[in-house]
């Protein structure tokens, strides 16, 4: 992934892949858009796990993804929270995590267009 996002002159921060979710924290360069750099992130890493056969089966992410912009000030914070990822999850759930960052950044959504969540 880090590859993917050097090779469209974006900075991969952090990156951190939990079981049912990945966080990376992406400098964007002004030339691709958030959801043209997903759309090759996803795309080339599933072709990649499937080339390698490190699954059983074929490799997909779900479609979609959440964007959510920081100031740089924040960039250490948010480096910091993605890399304890292990810790922060023992206390809150992805979905309880995605629902809250949704309501912190005043996101107005649908419920049914949200994640398949798998508890």
């Amino acid at each position: 992934m880090c590859g993917i996002v050097n090779n469209h002159n974006c900075k991969t921060y952090a990156i951190y892949c939990n079981p049912d979710h990945t966080h990376i924290l992406v400098g964007m360069h002004p030339t691709i858009s958030p959801s043209k750099l997903m759309e090759q992130i996803k795309s080339g890493s599933s072709k990649w796990l499937n080339d390698q056969k490190y699954i059983h089966g074929k490799f997909s992410w779900q479609d979609g993804y959440g964007g959510f912009t920081y100031s740089k000030s924040q960039i250490d914070n948010v480096v910091k929270y993605i890399l304890n990822q292990p810790e922060h999850h023992k206390k809150q759930s992805f979905k309880d995590e995605y629902l809250l960052f949704l309501e912190k950044f005043e996101v107005d959504y649908d419920p049914k267009y949200v994640f398949e969540w798998y508890d």
